[in-house]
């Protein structure tokens, strides 16, 4: 990332908003918008598939589920924040898993991007389909939007949910409704 560009912009924002970015309470917001644009937009350019390591277990073949993975990201439309949680699902194939703790580092990598929420949704579910071969992945993902609630239609608490679903979850629907079962318990 390009700090001074960054700076450069937030100063010309100040000024093209009717600010005085030289008054004491500005003089040092353009530096504080670069330093957390590095960190939350940690994940431009990462490569996020070397974030899922595989290993045997063996025997296992059943559904794996980690849910209410909490996640921020900005809404490349907007640049505001969406905040919530992700639910993640899948069914070993030839006994072959991945870490918990990969689950919620490709959600955090994928989430510190300019994103939308659908594609982030699917980029999670592809990624898991691609590195894992299993045979079926659900995610989904659950998100209030700033962008909806301080512009535009100006409503509050309003909760977008997305779905992505692969391999088995989507051709079973009882696999499916044992997914959506094991999420909805507490």
């Amino acid at each position: 990332m390009d700090q001074e560009k960054i700076k450069q912009a937030i100063r010309d924002l100040l000024v093209g908003i009717g600010e005085d970015p030289d008054r004491p309470g500005l003089v040092r917001t353009p530096e504080r918008i670069a330093e957390m644009c590095g960190e939350i937009l940690g994940g431009i350019g990462q490569d996020i598939s070397a974030q899922v390591k595989t290993f045997p277990c063996p025997g296992f073949d059943e559904i794996v589920l980690i849910k209410d993975i909490s996640f921020y990201s900005l809404c490349e439309h907007h640049l505001l924040p969406f905040m919530g949680k992700v639910h993640i699902a899948y069914i070993p194939k030839d006994s072959i898993i991945t870490g918990l703790s990969n689950l919620v580092r490709i959600v955090d990598l994928f989430s510190r991007r300019l994103q939308l929420q659908e594609r982030m949704t699917t980029e999670i579910a592809d990624l898991l389909m691609k590195k894992l071969d299993p045979r079926g992945v659900l995610v989904q993902i659950e998100a209030e939007h700033l962008c909806m609630n301080m512009q535009g239609v100006k409503k509050p608490g309003t909760i977008v949910k997305t779905e992505a679903v692969r391999g088995n979850f989507r051709s079973d629907e009882r696999t499916r409704s044992e997914a959506l079962s094991l999420l909805k318990s507490t």
